[in-house]
């Protein structure tokens, strides 16, 4: 809604629109800057030294090695619509950003709207009083309105004949009134905690319950032991939001044009990317201080996995097959984790089964992806090493691993462990079918294109994987009870 007190103001007075935070849910400098690394980090820190000559000069060596999808940026409808509503009226707009003047004509060529485009270069950052001037000397005869988001705009509006506050805090409305001109405040400053927790994935926390898979299958349930695998699943659930956080910034061109994906709060601009890099450093601080108190050993498969994680985001999920590896691999260090963290032994059977199994779900969440851009008409899925012709072989693999996964499990049946743990092993059997049906039926739904893009995400919420999870827990329990 617009709070407007508009007097009679000429008609041929220019309407100058602030690009970052206001015609845009987002900011140009880390956009490009994280558009750029996805591409090629070491060429997105060489051009922040550039920032020794200036913002500006940091802002065009950004636009030089990155390449942003204007097109798919979460611009704000109210704006357009304000801007629409001007031009209507026989007014002349102008684009004038702080943004490098490449992004800004790219930007405005995308929309239409604009009359005129003016962006930083020449060395001169067009932010704060330096906009304040330019605006002046360009458009001061005729007057102009400014329509800005920040605190840094106000030496604009103190030259401007028009004022107009987007998303604005009530702090920075007071002070825009006070500056006497007339004025127009549109929308308002949210303060909405939900996308913020959102971007941390919780959701994908489910995954971390593999720290106890060790202690479960050691029948070591005392105390001591889950309260320090409660402690290492706190410490690797903020980890892995860190590393979440980083893969959206990484990601952002990406999942705005993924059907589902766009909605996650980077791309779609409810949570501020610049807001993103301080909350992957802040949560992957406090997760390295939780796991100092697990452990030294317990730190070093943490770090490991971090490393493993971001070079994933970087790097690995770009190549085929090897990012199924490193995602079964990143999978397979969860239940090493816990395993470390408790003292815990783990058994060769165990790893041999992980690795196979959840190699199988890594590849299920390809074809998941490959199946959705089947039907979307897309050749190959954005910012992946995969092509729609690839989908049976992907299948493959998905079954195939998944079968052998259960074969592992037949056979540790025979084991001597298994008569040392169990009272009745003949009952761990059921474990065997009740999984054989499950990967084949995860086999089959997303074939059919109903999988979630994580497949254990999917089996959470799925009534059909949750029955067969309480078999399995069924036929656990059963095999512990003496016949």
């Amino acid at each position: 809604m617009a709070e407007d007190t508009d007097k009679n103001l000429p008609n041929d007075m220019i309407l100058a629109v602030d690009l970052d935070g206001t015609l845009l849910h987002s900011d140009m400098l880390y956009e490009t800057f994280w558009n750029a690394a996805a591409q090629d980090w070491g060429s997105a820190m060489g051009a922040v030294w550039a920032l020794s000559k200036g913002k500006a000069e940091l802002k065009r060596e950004l636009a030089k090695v990155s390449a942003v999808d204007v097109t798919s940026l979460p611009y704000n409808r109210d704006v357009l619509d304000y801007i629409a509503q001007w031009k209507s009226d026989g007014g002349t707009v102008a684009l004038v950003t702080a943004t490098d003047q490449d992004v800004a004509d790219k930007i405005a060529a995308h929309l239409g709207v604009f009359d005129h485009v003016h962006g930083s270069g020449d060395g001169v950052n067009l932010k704060g009083s330096n906009k304040a001037t330019f605006l002046e000397n360009t458009y001061g005869e005729v007057g102009f309105a400014y329509m800005g988001d920040t605190d840094a705009d106000l030496p604009v509006w103190t030259k401007a004949q028009k004022i107009i506050t987007v998303n604005a805090p009530q702090a920075l409305r007071d002070k825009a009134d006070a500056l006497g001109q007339t004025t127009t405040h549109l929308g308002a400053s949210k303060r909405d905690l939900k996308p913020y927790l959102k971007a941390l994935r919780p959701h994908q926390w489910v995954k971390n319950v593999l720290i106890f898979v060790p202690i479960f299958l050691a029948h070591q349930l005392d105390m001591a032991t889950l309260a320090t695998g409660a402690m290492a699943f706190i410490a690797f659930s903020l980890i892995a939001s860190s590393v979440y956080v980083l893969n959206d910034l990484l990601d952002l061109d990406a999942d705005r044009a993924h059907p589902r994906k766009c909605k996650r709060p980077f791309a779609a601009g409810t949570v501020a990317i610049q807001h993103g890099t301080g909350m992957a450093a802040g949560l992957l601080g406090l997760g390295a201080l939780i796991s100092v108190f697990v452990g030294p050993v317990f730190l070093l498969v943490l770090a490991l996995y971090f490393a493993a994680t971001t070079g994933y985001s970087f790097y690995f999920k770009r190549r085929m097959v090897i990012d199924i590896c490193v995602l079964a691999g990143l999978y397979t260090m969860r239940i090493i984790a816990g395993g470390v963290a408790t003292g815990v032994s783990i058994s060769v059977w165990l790893l041999a089964f992980s690795v196979f199994f959840f190699f199988a779900l890594a590849a299920i969440k390809r074809q998941a992806e490959l199946v959705d851009n089947a039907k979307e008409g897309k050749l190959a899925p954005s910012g992946r090493g995969y092509r729609v012709a690839d989908l049976p072989i992907v299948s493959q693999m998905s079954i195939a691993s998944g079968y052998v996964s259960v074969l592992v499990l037949a056979l540790y049946m025979n084991a001597p462990v298994v008569t040392d743990l169990y009272a009745n092993p003949p009952a761990l059997w059921g474990i065997c079918l009740v999984l054989l049906f499950w990967v084949s039926w995860l086999a089959m739904v997303t074939h059919r294109g109903e999988m979630h893009d994580d497949p254990i995400v999917y089996a959470v919420k799925d009534r059909i994987s949750r029955v067969c999870g309480f078999l399995i827990l069924g036929f656990a329990l059963l095999g512990s009870i003496p016949i």
